[in-house]
C-alpha cells in the first residue's frame, strides 16, 4: 500500500456544508489517530474531496484553501491534497465518482492508483477508487444511504477501525 487517500468531509472532518470558515473545522471521532497510524506505517497520506461550492459560487477557492490549511494545522500536513471546484453538472473527470481525483493523487505521488486506498463516507468515494482502479473503504455515517452501505465491498464501523484493518492485513490492498 503505497497511499491513504482520504475524503475530508464527513470521514475526516464533520461534514458542515459548504464550509468557507476554518474555525468549523472538527475532526470525527478517532480521525486523528487514523491518520496518525497511516503516517507511522509510513504510508503516505492525501486527501481527495469534491468542492462545489466553488462551482456553484458558495464558495471561493481561497475559502476552501484556508479550511484544508487549517485541517493540515489540525491533523499535520498531509501529503497530497486534490480537490475538485466544478458543479456536478460540469461534466468534468475529477469529481468523484469519476476517477480524476483520486488519478492526479497517486500521480502526485509517484504511485500507481492499484496501490493506493480512498476511504469515504458516502459511496461516490468509494467509486471513484474503483474507477481509479484503487481500493475503497466505505466508513458511512449519519449521512450515509443504506443502499450505499449494502453496495460497498468493504466497509468499517469508523475511520479508525478502517485503518487499523488496513494495517493488520484485515483486507487485502
Amino acid at each position: 500500500m503505497a497511499a491513504v487517500l482520504f475524503d475530508r468531509d464527513g470521514t475526516l472532518i464533520e461534514d458542515v456544508p459548504y464550509n468557507g470558515d476554518p474555525a468549523l473545522v472538527r475532526p470525527v471521532p478517532g480521525a486523528r489517530e487514523a491518520v496518525d497510524a497511516v503516517r507511522a506505517a509510513g504510508i503516505a497520506t492525501g486527501m481527495v474531496s469534491n468542492q462545489s461550492g466553488i462551482g456553484r459560487g458558495l464558495l471561493t477557492a481561497d475559502e476552501v484553501q484556508r479550511v484544508n490549511d487549517r485541517v493540515d494545522e489540525v491533523f499535520g500536513p498531509f501529503d497530497v491534497w486534490v480537490v475538485c471546484p466544478h458543479a456536478p453538472e460540469a461534466g468534468c473527470g475529477c469529481r468523484k465518482p469519476e476517477p480524476g481525483l483520486v488519478v492526479e493523487a497517486a500521480r502526485r505521488l509517484g504511485a500507481d492508483p492499484d496501490a493506493c486506498v480512498v476511504i469515504g463516507d458516502i459511496r461516490a468515494d468509494v467509486l471513484a477508487a474503483k474507477a481509479a482502479g484503487a481500493h475503497g473503504i466505505l466508513v458511512p455515517n449519519a449521512a450515509t444511504r443504506k443502499e450505499e452501505v449494502d453496495a460497498a465491498t468493504h466497509t468499517a464501523p469508523d475511520i479508525l477501525s478502517a485503518v487499523r484493518a488496513l494495517r493488520s492485513g484485515g483486507w487485502s490492498v
